[in-house]
């Protein structure tokens, strides 16, 4: 069976084909990093001009010096250790609260077929019709008047870690996977005596560290680049993630010192995106195609 592409092979063959298929191919591959790239390096050298140069018409695109008292100050002056460590805290809570509750709910839908499992799942899907913007002002109240307990959770991370639980999507992302799971595998442990909890640790967990890392990924990053409900769960400015602070502290601030800022809080970002990339690009493959 042949395959039809926009170059045939035979043109491929000819020292001119190969010529203008590289050129073109290179061309594109570097328009690509240039269009991705170019504004983090606008970024990262923002921060490095003095600030009569990055408000400078037209703009530089090397500075004419490097100034890292940018960096320093925005360490200093904007308190970003503290923030920084805000966000870790409300962003890891989320994460493992999230995973072990999802992980759990997923599981009991796929492979246990609880009474009314379908209903269930369906009521859950169906919040994913519902604008994020109309269920703020119903949480906000939820949060701050937990209903039996009478207890605010405002200006704590339970107001942060709590909401997150209730994810759909990584909810309904973790049943396809464990829907693909060979049914003999299971039932194999059954014989050897394993129970449902220990099914789960033992054989479930460890063949879904694909889907476990994707959604790990959007549970870090969704808490980590939320804006709007950090804002209202925190007035303690003290308590505050990096993104509201950014905004919070930024009327009396230098320009190039608020880029330096949002260069240092964009870092942990990149950074694990660059080491767990092949997770990423697994764990969403994975649902794709049957295990």
């Amino acid at each position: 069976m042949s395959t039809r592409t926009l170059v045939s092979p035979l043109a491929l063959a000819r020292p001119r084909g190969k010529a203008v298929y590289w050129t073109v191919f290179s061309g594109v591959v570097l328009l690509f990093a240039v269009a991705f790239l170019f504004p983090v390096y606008w970024m990262v050298t923002g921060a490095m001009k003095s600030p009569d140069e990055v408000t400078r018409t037209p703009p530089t695109l090397v500075p004419h010096g490097l100034h890292l008292s940018g960096y320093t100050d925005a360490w200093d002056l904007m308190d970003l250790p503290t923030h920084l460590w805000n966000t870790v805290v409300q962003a890891a809570g989320a994460w493992l609260l999230q995973l072990v509750f999802c992980t759990a709910a997923a599981y009991a839908l796929s492979k246990l077929k609880p009474a009314f499992g379908k209903v269930v799942l369906g009521g859950i899907l169906a919040t994913l019709m519902v604008p994020a913007q109309a269920l703020v002002v119903p949480k906000y109240l939820t949060v701050a008047d937990l209903p039996l307990l009478h207890t605010s959770l405002l200006n704590s991370p339970l107001g942060i870690w709590l909401p997150a639980v209730a994810n759909a999507f990584n909810l309904y992302l973790l049943k396809r996977f464990f829907d693909q799971i060979p049914r003999d595998v299971l039932e194999a442990a059954e014989i050897d005596g394993a129970g449902r909890l220990r099914t789960l640790w033992s054989i479930v967990l460890p063949m879904s560290r694909p889907v476990l890392g994707v959604v790990s990924i959007f549970a870090l990053v969704a808490v980590w680049q939320d804006f709007l409900w950090p804002l209202m769960v925190f007035s303690d400015t003290d308590k505050q993630p990096i993104s509201v602070a950014l905004v919070q502290l930024s009327q009396n601030i230098q320009l190039t010192v608020l880029i330096a800022a949002m260069v240092i809080a964009s870092i942990p970002m990149v950074v694990m995106f660059l080491v767990f990339q092949r997770h990423i690009i697994a764990g969403i493959s994975a649902g794709s195609t049957k295990g």
